[in-house]
């Protein structure tokens, strides 16, 4: 087997897996993700808010904010867990994409 197609095994293992990060913080009572804090959040942990988080936090906005569609915040655990699949599948497409598109753009040949 290619090296390649064990990457992808690995990759796609991986977005299986992607919803232990629902279950996982909630099962030993951690909050939320390490590093995916809001403004909120980090006013708590820190007891101050990073000017430049301030700043910048009105400025981006994510597409699939929690991981899940709009709407499916209380949803149960199986559908929580398609949308943390189909959010990571997502995510790793477009990285595929831009990384296929800017070698293309720096081994583009004179002709």
């Amino acid at each position: 087997m290619k090296i390649i197609s064990k990457l992808w095994i690995f990759i796609g293992a991986l977005i299986v897996l992607s919803p232990l990060g629902l279950f996982l913080p909630e099962h030993f009572k951690a909050g939320s993700a390490w590093g995916e804090w809001g403004v909120d959040e980090m006013q708590q942990l820190v007891g101050y808010i990073p000017k430049g988080l301030e700043k910048l936090s009105s400025f981006w906005s994510a597409p699939l904010p929690d991981y899940a569609f709009k709407g499916w915040e209380e949803k149960p655990f199986v559908s929580l867990s398609f949308a943390y699949i189909f959010s990571a599948a997502i995510g790793i497409l477009i990285c595929v994409a831009a990384v296929f598109i800017i070698a293309r753009l720096l081994t583009k040949k004179d002709k």
